[in-house]
């Protein structure tokens, strides 16, 4: 049996089944991580959606913030109201099992027998893996419950900027969810840089990778995340970067997760 984890899919279904054909993936065997972000800008979110839901725990996925826009709109918050590629999710008959099924997809997953986390965005420095699966289970415990349309109505913003154990209700709430869904860049003293998307060398001064950062609680812990199109596949510090901009026509990559360490990176363009 194979584990692979896989870049950001946005949509792109008939790259998705590419890839899996590269790979020889084979259901009855093998098994699949999601770095998050299944569906927007692509030309088939339905499909990739009702796809990775169909194969049940073969597939695990933790949500990026273009699942939380999906729902978000779904839940009625107009803010994403004018992405035409969401619409067939939204007109699905099957629409309502589907969402019901993202909202319970985790922030963050750890498998302790391979000695890996999976994330889509990143981690903030004060955070060891305890807390952040702690801060994870928060915001998947509102997404979770009767009242998670109020969550959705004030889930964007860019503050605060830095934790707090004393912050509480949605403020507390936003930070966690820029975090594990947004985040690239932060300070030493772990403020968010929510603004900047670029690649390492091109932030503003006193910015850095949030991978980078020299006290970061999580140096020890192997992760595994995506959403940075811009940086493409990288491996340092620990960590695996596997967003390579699939929906901008770069390319889609996975990377088999084995208790000794990650395999080579597997891709196809996407032009």
């Amino acid at each position: 049996m194979t584990t692979y984890a896989l870049g950001d899919i946005q949509g792109c279904y008939d790259k998705l089944l590419r890839l899996l054909d590269r790979l020889r993936f084979d259901p009855a065997r093998d098994r699949l991580w999601f770095v998050g972000d299944l569906v927007s800008r692509g030309p088939d979110s339905l499909a990739t959606l009702r796809f990775i839901k169909g194969l049940g725990e073969r597939a695990l996925t933790v949500l990026g913030n273009h699942d939380l826009s999906l729902l978000a709109l779904a839940a009625g918050n107009p803010k994403r109201a004018g992405e035409s590629s969401l619409e067939p999710v939204l007109r699905a008959a099957d629409r309502d099992e589907l969402l019901h099924w993202l909202r319970g997809r985790p922030l963050m997953h750890f498998d302790e027998r391979k000695g890996f986390a999976l994330i889509h965005a990143g981690l903030p420095p004060q955070w060891d893996l305890p807390t952040a699966l702690s801060r994870a289970r928060e915001v998947e415990t509102r997404l979770r419950g009767p009242d998670y349309a109020d969550y959705f109505r004030t889930m964007y913003g860019n503050e605060p900027a830095r934790w707090s154990d004393a912050l509480t209700g949605m403020d507390r709430l936003r930070f966690i969810t820029n975090c594990f869904t947004r985040l690239r860049y932060c300070r030493a003293d772990g403020t968010l840089v929510l603004k900047e998307k670029g690649p390492p060398g091109s932030q503003m001064p006193g910015a850095l990778p949030w991978f980078a950062l020299p006290d970061r609680a999580t140096r020890e812990l192997r992760i595994l995340f995506g959403h940075w199109s811009t940086l493409g596949y990288a491996a340092g510090h620990n960590t695996w970067a596997l967003d390579t901009g699939c929906v901008w026509q770069g390319r889609l990559t996975a990377i088999p997760v084995r208790r000794q360490g990650p395999g080579e990176p597997i891709s196809i363009p996407c032009a």
